[in-house]
């Protein structure tokens, strides 16, 4: 018996040592394989993505789904209306890689480029843009209800006359431009008609759009674009689950793939392989990186130098900006 007891534990030990070190291997394994100390320096800069283009800031503090932000500008430092011809040109001119824009469904069933449902939030006209043809909405002034000091004054009131426009405009106008389309209406309404709107658009075109907004016009695209890249809260969710689950293999699993991916820059080290390696995995599979800040809730962007100091070191994503005029000069430095 007490030889027998002798064996047990010397097997037991056995045993306790190929334990050790089969974790100690799996765990190496996982450290080598989602360490970026081997991807080596990423060669470019960082994308810009201007939000709605150039248009006035706002804190989003206390923001919620309904708020009339028109009337919380803060004193304006340039003339630009966001989701305008100008406000495109001009974040082109300071650096834009892609310009994000809103679209709205008119009565006419056109696509509005503008923000809110509500008409008298921004302008001098009331009632939804579905409401308007699109005829009508190019003649109001998308300027008029902006004020920074509380209805005091309106310092764009004027500005903004014949400034709404619709989705072909915007093409017209920048066929070489590349453009994150944002869905603000239901998408079984919208969603034809912006199939049909991309069916007139040639490949170059294409491959220069991506959409996020509603699940049931984003699954119309996917369906006839499968390599179009798209974003939605449901789909970021699925996608980001499924990478936690099995991206320490190397594997990137099917929700990750022809995605936008929108995620606060604090949480983007909880990912496999951040920062390098991940944004290598990314690139393989047709996915954009756009890193934002979080303020309740929402996205805001990377405005100011001190903003860009978060990003990692040599980061070649994208970046979430409210203010291209400041943030495209910085990283021309």
């Amino acid at each position: 018996m007490v030889s027998e007891s002798r064996t047990v534990r010397f097997l037991r030990r056995v045993v306790k040592k190929k334990s050790l070190w089969v974790v100690a291997l799996v765990l190496a394994f996982v450290w080598f394989n989602n360490s970026s100390l081997f991807v080596g320096e990423r060669d470019g800069k960082a994308t810009i993505v201007a939000h709605a283009a150039l248009g006035q800031s706002y804190d989003l503090k206390g923001v919620k789904w309904n708020t009339n932000t028109a009337a919380i500008i803060h004193t304006p430092e340039h003339n630009y209306i966001e989701n305008t011809l100008p406000s495109m040109q001009a974040a082109f001119a300071y650096g834009a890689d892609i310009v994000e824009f809103d679209v709205r469904l008119t009565g006419d069933k056109q696509l509005a480029v503008f923000h809110d449902d509500i008409l008298a939030y921004r302008t001098n006209a009331k009632g939804p843009v579905s409401a308007f043809t699109m005829e009508q909405l190019r003649h109001i002034d998308v300027g008029y209800g902006y004020t920074a000091d509380g209805g005091q004054t309106y310092p764009l009131r004027g500005t903004g006359i014949g400034l709404m426009v619709s989705i072909d405009d915007v093409f017209r106008r920048f066929p070489n431009g590349k453009f994150l389309i944002h869905i603000k209406d239901g998408g079984s309404q919208i969603g034809p008609i912006l199939l049909k709107f991309l069916s007139t658009r040639d490949a170059s075109e294409i491959e220069n759009i991506s959409v996020y907004g509603n699940d049931v016009a984003l699954n119309l695209l996917r369906e006839r674009y499968p390599r179009m890249k798209l974003l939605s809260a449901g789909k970021i969710k699925r996608a980001l689950l499924s990478y936690e689950l099995i991206g320490w293999t190397g594997i990137v699993p099917g929700p990750m793939r022809n995605m936008e991916l929108h995620f606060p820059v604090r949480y983007a080290k909880f990912l496999w392989g951040w920062p390098n390696r991940f944004l290598q995995r990314m690139n393989a599979v047709n996915s954009r990186v756009v890193l934002v800040q979080y303020v309740d809730g929402w996205s805001d962007g990377f405005d100011s130098r001190a903003d860009l100091e978060m990003l990692p070191k040599g980061y070649t994503g994208a970046v979430w900006t409210n203010r291209v005029d400041i943030i495209g000069p910085l990283l021309k430095e």
